[in-house]
């Protein structure tokens, strides 16, 4: 699928209006039963509030994923969001990114979230392009890359699949180019897990989760999202290929990095 638009791209509505988008209550009632969490339609809908109530600094991490890709974008190559969900990361590179001839890659494997990024990714420069792909990422050919970003999206791929699909962005990406990598992080320590998990938990709660929410979506997770300790992301891509791993961002248990080809 390619999408083309004609004018500069605005930020997300729900990132600057929560009332734009519905209110994330899936959880709110005691369920009979709890299924794995996936990326429907219903997750679709509350999607916008569920990420700024769920992930401390998400909004400065969208921000600031378009400068770094505005410092590290090269004339004549692809800007690929992996796993774009509703595009926030998309948009967010494409306001910031000057050089010519870039071209923005935006794939994701739900079709509901495709949907909804098409709505969202309603107008662009005459002179820029984003290419709009429903496939796993792990199907999707990197070329030509200077910047490619995974948002919170390489724990949803299972473990045994990620140093793979490192390896193939790494060879993916031209000289000079960077992977820009946000996770929800772990720690082999289990008194630092467990007080970055309440620490989380508070956020959530401070932003009008209650405890049956919490606990009910945590379940729903637990078998579809694993994370990983930073010095597992470090020694993945190292084994990937990437020279430098550089950490820019940690708030509780998420971070973000930026790997150097």
């Amino acid at each position: 699928m390619r999408t083309h638009f004609n004018q500069p791209f605005p930020t997300l509505p729900a990132m600057s209006d929560k009332n734009v988008q519905p209110r994330d209550q899936l959880y709110a009632s005691p369920l009979d039963a709890i299924v794995n969490f996936q990326f429907d339609e219903q997750v679709v809908g509350v999607f916008a509030d569920m990420i700024n109530r769920s992930v401390p600094g998400y909004s400065t991490v969208i921000k600031s994923l378009g400068i770094l890709a505005a410092r590290y974008a090269q004339p004549d190559s692809r800007c690929y969001d992996l796993g774009c969900s509703l595009g926030a990361a998309t948009l967010s590179m494409r306001q910031q990114i000057r050089q010519p001839n870039c071209r923005l890659v935006a794939v994701d494997n739900s079709a509901a979230m495709i949907e909804r990024c098409r709505e969202h990714l309603q107008v662009a420069t005459e002179e820029d392009q984003v290419d709009l792909i429903l496939a796993n990422i792990q199907d999707v050919a990197i070329k030509d890359a200077s910047v490619v970003v995974m948002n919170f999206t390489l724990q949803f791929i299972p473990p045994a699949q990620r140093a793979a699909l490192l390896a193939r962005i790494w060879r993916g990406l031209k000289p000079g180019g960077v992977l820009l990598l946000s996770e929800k992080i772990c720690f082999d320590d289990a008194g630092e897990d467990q007080a970055l998990t309440d620490w989380h938990h508070d956020f959530k709660r401070a932003n009008g989760y209650s405890d049956l929410e919490i606990s009910q979506k945590r379940s729903a997770l637990e078998q579809v999202m694993r994370p990983d300790t930073l010095a597992t992301h470090r020694r993945r891509l190292g084994d990937a290929g990437f020279s430098r791993v550089q950490p820019w961002f940690q708030c509780f248990n998420f971070a973000s990095l930026v790997a150097f080809k």
